[in-house]
């Protein structure tokens, strides 16, 4: 193992510290590999404050003139990609720092860190980032419900098997299960503007814990960032990692939600059903069987899944046991969540592409339909006739088991074969294998008829 470097100059906390670093605990403490990310959140959040600082009289209005200046040039090399990254930049913070005391010269650039630390800038970072990739994400779930609507409204006559215990169950609308699945991701956008609000707090001004010593603004800071309101609590400003959490956990709701509609989808897909087929772009082949079309896009979306509940798990572990306020456990947040609101803003874009250029086939859904789905149908009738439906339920019942027995579909019984079952069947009841008819009589709110099918599109609209 080579040796230990000295401690460099420009680290922030250098001054307590004689000894060198192992170098692996160097490249261990760094997390500017990944943290650069926030570059422009930084500079933000380094401008408002030396504004404030200004206002208190800590700096000069030329010497906030030249920290924004600075501050220019740094977010021009960081856009362009020619931002020189030192040995010891540890993080963003201190590698924005050193480069503006380059161009400023430190006497000034010194100035800069007046009253703040390190604890309550990432934070700051951190919300500023998630803030605006939220709204991103909200944009691509939209667009996913969009999707769903439009083709909900225009295959609106396709009628399909509806399922239970992968059984099938009772005739549905093909537009019913779409809709089943856009109101699941629609209740995830309320979800997520919720989220989005207490993402949305500043910790700015809050110190290492304790609080700011120069009587700084922390609201008119908070108004130049775009924040709606402060975290109250500086200690609780600094350790608060609840808005990655919740972002974390709204996620993995979401990729359950996700998971399970990819999971309709594959079954919809596979050549025993053959309801649905899936565009080329989002499929692959087998490089042994030259028949085959996987629906990868479909199943890597179900195994994302698990990736996002872990990382969601992970940081709730990290930080299950931590003491109060600020430890250096919380880098630890940073990672997962970068990769999380990637992993769900690419699932969601992906399974938008999925939906918007699959293609249906009405016919395979029609020829999937079997006359046993209409047994509630029959016992419905007898309900309509004054039985009860307990007793109606019974006698639909024994004429699925005679025509198990005949071997023959239910729909082939004849009128006579049906009355020695139960003499109150008539000859109207005929009007009970109609797969049109099932699906439109059941049309109470948040049914399969048309006319609630619409009044469901409606109302998803209404939230978007």
């Amino acid at each position: 193992m080579s040796a230990p470097k000295a401690v460099g100059e420009n680290m922030l906390w250098g001054g307590r510290f004689t000894e060198g670093l192992d170098p692996l605990m160097v490249q261990y403490n760094q997390s500017l590999p990944y943290d650069r990310i926030f570059w422009q959140q930084d500079i933000q959040g380094s401008i408002a404050f030396a504004r404030a600082n200004m206002r208190s009289g800590i700096l000069t209005e030329h010497e906030f003139g030249e920290i924004q200046r600075g501050f220019a040039q740094i977010a021009e090399e960081w856009r362009t990609n020619t931002f020189v990254v030192k040995e010891n930049d540890e993080d963003i913070h201190t590698a924005n720092e050193r480069r503006l005391g380059e161009i400023i010269g430190k006497e000034i650039a010194g100035k800069l860190h007046t009253g703040r630390s390190r604890n309550e800038q990432i934070a700051t970072d951190m919300r500023l980032w998630l803030r605006d990739e939220l709204r991103k994400l909200e944009g691509y779930l939209i667009e996913l419900i969009k999707v769903a609507t439009a083709r909900a409204t225009n295959e609106i006559d396709y009628i399909m098997p509806g399922y239970t215990h992968l059984q099938k169950a009772q005739p549905v609308r093909w537009s019913q299960w779409l809709l089943s699945h856009a109101v699941a991701f629609a209740t995830e956008l309320q979800r997520l503007r919720e989220v989005i609000k207490r993402v949305n707090r500043s910790p700015l001004g809050t110190g290492a814990l304790a609080g700011n010593p120069f009587h700084i603004d922390r609201d008119a800071m908070a108004r130049e960032l775009g924040f709606d309101g402060l975290l109250p609590n500086s200690m609780n400003a600094v350790a608060d990692r609840d808005f990655a959490l919740e972002t974390m956990q709204w996620g993995s709701s979401l990729m359950v939600k996700i998971s399970r509609w990819a999971e309709d989808l594959i079954i919809y897909s596979s050549l025993e059903f053959g309801f649905v087929r899936l565009a080329d772009a989002y499929s692959t082949g087998s490089s042994l069987m030259p028949q085959k079309k996987n629906a990868d896009s479909l199943e890597l979306l179900r195994g994302k899944c698990g990736r996002t509940f872990g990382q969601m798990a992970g940081l709730m572990m990290t930080i299950k046991g931590l003491p109060t306020t600020y430890n250096k456990d919380l880098q630890e947040s940073v990672e997962p969540l970068l990769d999380h609101i990637k992993t769900v803003g690419d699932s969601l874009q992906i399974a938008t592409g999925v939906l918007s250029t699959l293609t249906v086939n009405p016919d395979k859904m029609a020829a999937a339909l079997a006359p046993e789905m209409l047994a509630t149908e029959f016992a419905d009738y007898l309900v309509r006739k004054g039985v009860p439906f307990r007793e109606a339920h019974h006698i639909s019942g024994r004429v699925v088991a005679l025509a198990e027995k005949n071997g023959v579909p239910m729909d082939t019984l004849s009128l006579e074969q049906l009355q020695s079952v139960d003499s109150r069947f008539g000859s109207d009841v005929q009007k009970c294998l109609d797969y049109e008819r099932a699906v439109e009589l059941k049309d109470a709110a948040g049914g399969t008829s048309k006319r609630a099918v619409r009044e469901q599109i409606d109302l998803l609209n209404s939230m978007l």
